[in-house]
C-alpha cells in the first residue's frame, strides 16, 4: 500500500503495523522477544501491529530494538533540501528591506 497525504491516519497506522510485523518476522523476532528488547509490553506490540496504537515513544523503542534508527531519521530529516523551498525563501528575502517610492519597506506590509 502506498501511503500519501490523502491516506487516512487509521489506514496509515494499520499499514505501518503490517510493515512492522513483516520486519519483525524477517529479523527472526517473536512478539515476546521484540517487546522485551524494546522495553514495551507484548500487548502494546500487538496493538501496534494491528494498527491500534500510535504512540511515538513505543514506535521509537521498537525501531531501536530492530536497529532501524536510520529509518526514523528519514521520517523527518535534520535538514530538508528542497529546491522549491530555497527559491521561495530567496524570493521572500529579496522583498524584505527594499526601498520603494513610498519609502523604506520592511517586508511585512500587506500587498
Amino acid at each position: 500500500m502506498k501511503i500519501d497525504y490523502l491516506t487516512p491516519e487509521g489506514a496509515i497506522l494499520a499499514e505501518m503495523g503490517r510493515r512492522l510485523a513483516r520486519v519483525r518476522k524477517q529479523q527472526g523476532f517473536s512478539q515476546t522477544r521484540l517487546a522485551e528488547e524494546a522495553g514495551i509490553g507484548v500487548a502494546t506490540l500487538r496493538r501496534i501491529e494491528s494498527g491500534q496504537d500510535g504512540q511515538l515513544a513505543s514506535w521509537l523503542k521498537l525501531m531501536k530494538a530492530l536497529r532501524m534508527t536510520a529509518a526514523v531519521d528519514g521520517l523527518l530529516p535534520e535538514t530538508f533540501d528542497s529546491p522549491m523551498a530555497e527559491v521561495l525563501y530567496k524570493a521572500k528575502q529579496s522583498k524584505k528591506g527594499q526601498v520603494t517610492e513610498q519609502g523604506f519597506r520592511w517586508g511585512d506590509e500587506s500587498e
